[in-house]
């Protein structure tokens, strides 16, 4: 597919993540990040990514991403279409690095690297499509912070090398500390996340958002917590 600048259209229609209680109400909502090739990409696989965007949002979740080309711009794009709200991560200071695709481009000021981490923090569940190196290191970062990860199969690069790699072909490491999901459309890979997301949210940061704007304070800061 070819990626053309979108018609005029602004975040102010967006879906924001459904039920009743999520989105616009008492708990956030859910936060799936995608990760994958950057720079010039086949068509198919920009395609796959278009499609993997537009579920994310047809099941109201807000998607994160690299904001930048390759991946990123094709399933910006995909969400955005589909009305649902794009966040990209960026590595510079600049707003205009994200494709315009994203509706909140978020500007860390950290460079590649340690942009890759934000992303996989601000993420209750994470899409891995294809990918090389750097993508490759999110997923690592994603295992260690104990995200869960749905591989989008047949879209080449590391996603359909992982599993001949990986212990019993699921876990990163020797620890198992959590174990890859496989997915073979991009419906499927969306609606997986989503689940995965809504039990990663329920096991470490269950219940509605802290703060009511009444100004009271309340707990500490919540982490989820895996081995190095």
């Amino acid at each position: 597919m070819t990626l053309q600048p979108p018609r005029a259209a602004g975040p102010a229609g967006s879906a924001m993540a459904g039920g009743g209680t999520e989105g616009r109400g008492t708990i956030p909502p859910l936060r799936i990040a995608v990760i994958g090739d950057s720079g010039r990409i086949p068509e198919r696989l920009a395609q796959q990514a278009y499609e993997v965007g537009r579920e994310i949002a047809r099941h109201g979740a807000i998607l994160f991403s690299g904001g930048r080309d390759g991946v990123m711009a094709a399933v910006s794009r995909g969400a955005r279409e589909a009305g649902g709200l794009t966040v990209g991560i960026l590595p510079g200071d600049d707003p205009r690095e994200g494709n315009v695709w994203v509706d909140v481009p978020v500007t860390t000021g950290l460079g590649m690297e340690w942009r890759s981490l934000v992303l996989i923090h601000a993420a209750d569940a994470v899409i891995m499509i294809g990918g090389g190196n750097g993508t490759l290191g999110e997923l690592s970062a994603s295992y260690l912070n104990g995200r869960p990860v749905v591989v989008l199969a047949g879209t080449g690069g590391w996603a359909d090398r992982i599993r001949q790699v990986a212990v019993d072909g699921r876990y990163i490491d020797h620890r198992r500390t959590i174990a890859l999901e496989f997915a073979t459309t991009p419906a499927e890979a969306a609606a997986r996340a989503v689940e995965l997301g809504r039990r990663f949210r329920q096991r470490y940061f269950p219940g509605p958002a802290r703060w009511t704007g009444a100004g009271e304070a309340a707990g500490g800061a919540g982490d989820v917590t895996a081995p190095a």
